[in-house]
């Protein structure tokens, strides 16, 4: 189990990797990475579908009008955003805010997952139809869903997932608004149960198998994903931002 300072180091190398991903044509039109911002010890984080406009300018997630929302919903149950993590599906923003396609988001997921493993959330609200399909893997809608929460096992990790609609579907829309602010209201409640029961690692389900076969377990054979630390970064390159990466 690594520590703390061994995850936030993680982090930072991931990020510095995430800021030269060319792996598709976002890439080719995007101002910055948003990679994501907040406490990198969060248990609670929030997965948003992808920056817009603000945010690609900026380089941080959630800093517009819907931003504003979030924080205020945050601040009605007591917390800050130094509180929480934020992060989005798409770390690029899609030209003129269009949809993500299929490919991007397969594309850029382990980049989330990589986060999910590294800050190692309680829980993780996930903002619209995008976020929540991913994570959950169903094609369930977030109208069908919205506050209901469940155990799910994502990547390495299990996780209290809570559907929530996108606070930008709530900001002209005073029925959301409210749907959305009483599934707030429920966010301190679920974080008080705590971390659900971890996956058993699979090098020891692995000489679990072995060992009722009869055979010599295999030793350090971890098929987990794995963060592999970045190259080091040219001289030129900038250094990792505290605020873009929230080390509070």
């Amino acid at each position: 189990m690594s520590t703390a300072t061994e995850r936030r180091e993680l982090l930072k190398a991931v990020y510095l990797e995430a800021r030269g991903c060319v792996a598709c044509q976002l890439s080719e039109t995007r101002t910055n990475v948003v990679f994501g911002s907040g406490n990198a010890d969060a248990e609670l984080m929030f997965v948003g579908e992808a920056p817009g406009a603000n945010e690609d300018l900026q380089g941080l997630p959630f800093v517009g009008a819907a931003g504003k929302l979030l924080d205020k919903l945050l601040d009605e149950i007591g917390m800050q955003r130094n509180d929480v993590f934020i992060a989005n599906t798409l770390k690029c923003r899609p030209p003129d805010n269009r949809n993500p396609y299929p490919h991007e988001l397969d594309s850029c997921q382990h980049w989330l997952f990589s986060q999910l493993e590294l800050i190692q959330p309680t829980m993780v609200c996930t903002l619209g139809n995008f976020a929540t399909k991913l994570l959950r893997g169903d094609p369930t809608g977030i109208s069908k869903i919205h506050g209901q929460p469940e155990v799910r096992t994502i990547g390495p990790r299990a996780v209290r997932l809570y559907p929530l609609y996108h606070p930008a579907a709530a900001l002209y829309t005073p029925s959301t608004l409210e749907m959305l602010r009483a599934d707030f209201l429920r966010i301190p409640e679920i974080l008080k149960l705590g971390a659900p029961p971890q996956p058993e690692p699979p090098e020891q389900i692995a000489d679990t198998e072995s060992a009722t076969r009869g055979e010599k377990p295999t030793v350090g054979v971890d098929m987990s994903p794995r963060v592999e630390p970045a190259a080091p970064a040219e001289p030129e390159t900038p250094a990792v931002s505290e605020q873009q990466l929230g080390l509070f």
